[in-house]
């Protein structure tokens, strides 16, 4: 009987933070995201116009879940202000259950958009539309902390300037503990020590006591409501899609590190889903967050799953604790994000000096819209808008029409230069010579490009025209490409 062969070695790979200095940078790190959620999610609830526990169970099941399903370590997913805004109109109208089966829907269309591949589309986006999109964030995530100034006592001032004090010395002098967590900490046993009377996390709304329970939403499985709902789930998978796509690139580059976005887009898909049978608000990637974790070193999906989970241990177990959390120390951290997210260097004035005026226009555009809106979808799709137009226009003049006549005076040589589409061939039509050419007249590309039916439509016009007056035309030197979408359309567009 023959011997079985043996069985193959069993490796078991150890996990990035499986060390001693990695793993405390991993716990504390998500420790200060866990106390910077509270607040955020508390608020994005209030936007929203539901109660509390919804962001808080939000911030919590997108969280764990993105750290297992995700494909960007250390990025943070919780409820968002942008989600928020979607489902608020939703929740105002027809009740909470029907934002959570808007979430769970809203989920599965980001499934099936990462299966037809949406996160391919993130390399068409410009340098200058990220750039507007990371100084768009950290405007919106300044203005948010506005209100928490205004109108309190001088001491919340005061705490604020400790804080950032503290946030900004402390890492000249060591790094072993995140500055953001002892500020918070120092700040909150001060003013518990000293019966300093200002606004907290308590303030800001009632923490739950409870766990968060599966559930389906209590609607009617009808047309009707999948009607109802459809608008905004849409919304909520695109708008979720492209802040998580975005946020993962602007990671990417931070950490020098590659994520694998497809999975990213599934990932996310698949935490609004269990959100949303968990009684949540939806949610997506936190570029504030996300900024606090990879800026106190955190580099793996621990850091991400701990904030998830010390949230839920921090307002369920010690909530009456993190009720007494000063606000004036969260605001401190939040400036601190503003402060490292914003792109400085896009707005020296040697900068602007020499960056070409479209980039610096489709970074402003992008900022404008953004900050105006509060919807980083409508920024983004604007500073698109304006780099293809900027795009388009520039390489439109980039097209030269030489001229060239044989000896002899019996033909006309023209010689086409550059990508010709609807933007660039229109200019083409007036550049040749109808009424003085000769009976023959060759058109060179073979240094040119057809790139679309407009250029086509075009060709077509300047043959006719020399038809018109008795001239005959060749057209030589097509590539593979043009000459197949020339043949395909020639003689069909003027009809």
């Amino acid at each position: 009987m023959p011997s079985l062969p043996p069985l193959p070695a069993l490796t078991l790979t150890r996990p990035a933070w499986f060390t001693p200095r990695v793993l405390r940078t991993e716990v504390l790190a998500g420790l200060v995201v866990a106390l910077a959620l509270i607040p955020e999610a508390i608020s994005f609830s209030i936007i929203a116009g539901v109660d509390p526990r919804v962001g808080l169970f939000a911030s919590f099941t997108m969280a764990v879940t993105i750290a297992i399903v995700g494909g960007r370590p250390a990025m943070i997913s919780a409820a968002t202000g942008a989600v928020a805004l979607v489902v608020a109109p939703l929740a105002r109208e027809h009740g909470v259950e029907h934002l959570f089966a808007a979430v769970i829907v809203g989920g599965v269309l980001q499934v099936v958009l990462a299966g037809l591949g949406v996160a391919r589309l993130m390399r068409f986006l410009p340098r200058s539309v990220m750039v507007g999109f990371v100084n768009a964030l950290a405007i919106l995530i300044f203005t948010a902390q506005l209100p928490y100034l205004r109108d309190v006592p001088w001491t919340v001032y005061a705490l604020l300037a400790v804080g950032l004090v503290v946030m900004v010395g402390l890492p000249r002098l060591t790094q072993a503990v995140p500055a953001p967590l002892v500020a918070i900490v120092a700040l909150t046993a001060f003013t518990v020590a000293a019966h300093v009377a200002v606004p907290t996390v308590g303030d800001q709304g009632e923490l739950p006591d409870s766990l968060p329970v599966l559930g389906v939403p209590g609607v009617p499985l009808t047309l009707e409501t999948l009607q109802v709902i459809a608008p905004y789930a849409l919304a909520i998978a695109m708008v979720g899609l492209l802040e998580s796509l975005m946020t993962a690139k602007l990671v990417d580059g931070i950490t020098d590190t590659h994520s694998n976005k497809t999975r990213e887009s599934w990932g996310q898909g698949v935490a609004n889903i269990v959100t949303g049978f968990f009684g949540g608000m939806g949610g997506c990637a936190m570029i504030g967050q996300t900024m606090i974790n990879v800026r106190n070193g955190a580099r793996t999906r621990l850091s991400t799953f701990l904030a998830g989970v010390l949230l839920l241990v921090l307002v369920v177990v010690l909530g009456d604790v993190v009720a007494r959390i000063p606000m004036a120390a969260l605001v401190g951290v939040m400036v601190m994000v503003c402060v490292g997210t914003f792109d400085w260097h896009s707005i020296h004035p040697r900068t602007l000096v020499r960056m070409p005026r479209s980039e610096t226009l489709v970074m402003l555009s992008t900022v404008v819209v953004t900050v105006t809106t509060h919807n980083l979808a409508y920024g983004v799709g604007v500073g698109v808008l304006v780099a293809m137009v900027a795009f388009a226009r520039r390489v439109a003049h980039l097209v030269e029409v030489d001229r060239e006549l044989s000896p002899d005076g019996a033909t006309v040589h023209y010689r086409v230069r550059g990508n010709l589409f609807f933007a660039s061939s229109n200019d083409v039509v007036f550049a040749f010579r109808y009424a003085d050419d000769p009976a023959q007249v060759v058109i060179d590309l073979a240094q040119a490009h057809v790139w679309d039916a407009s250029t086509v439509a075009s060709l077509d016009a300047v043959t006719e025209k020399y038809r018109a007056r008795g001239a005959s035309v060749r057209i030589i030197g097509m590539n593979v490409d043009s000459e197949r979408r020339h043949l395909r359309l020639a003689g069909t567009l003027n009809q």
